[in-house]
């Protein structure tokens, strides 16, 4: 018998409104990664409260800001102000948003 990997399952989805439990911004949700993907270094650096690696990561756009971020999932909880987020690379990655939700921009080619 081989072993067991148990498969993650994301909390959130891409597009999905979200609030930062720890820093109290809103955000929305561009990409998702099942585990950690940055390197040892930004994590030493950044990740002050050493959140687990093994789980959810998402890059989210920080409302009424021009950056973006990338943060644990526990350290996420749905934002239910269904209110739209202010960011100058939002219409890059949706079309719109619908019922507290954007919608991602149809593929190109």
């Amino acid at each position: 018998m081989g072993t067991v990997t148990k498969i993650t399952r994301a909390k959130f989805s891409v597009g999905d409104l979200i609030h930062h439990r720890l820093f109290d911004y809103r955000g929305v949700i561009v990409d998702v990664d099942r585990i950690f993907e940055a390197t040892d270094e930004w994590y030493e650096q950044v990740a002050k409260s050493r959140p687990p690696k093994n789980k959810p990561w998402y890059h989210v756009l920080v409302h009424e800001s021009s950056h973006s971020t990338y943060v644990a999932e526990q350290n996420l909880e749905p934002d239910d102000s269904l209110e739209p987020i202010d960011h100058p690379m939002l219409e890059r990655f949706f079309s719109k948003l619908n019922n507290g939700r954007y919608i991602k921009n149809e593929p190109l080619n």
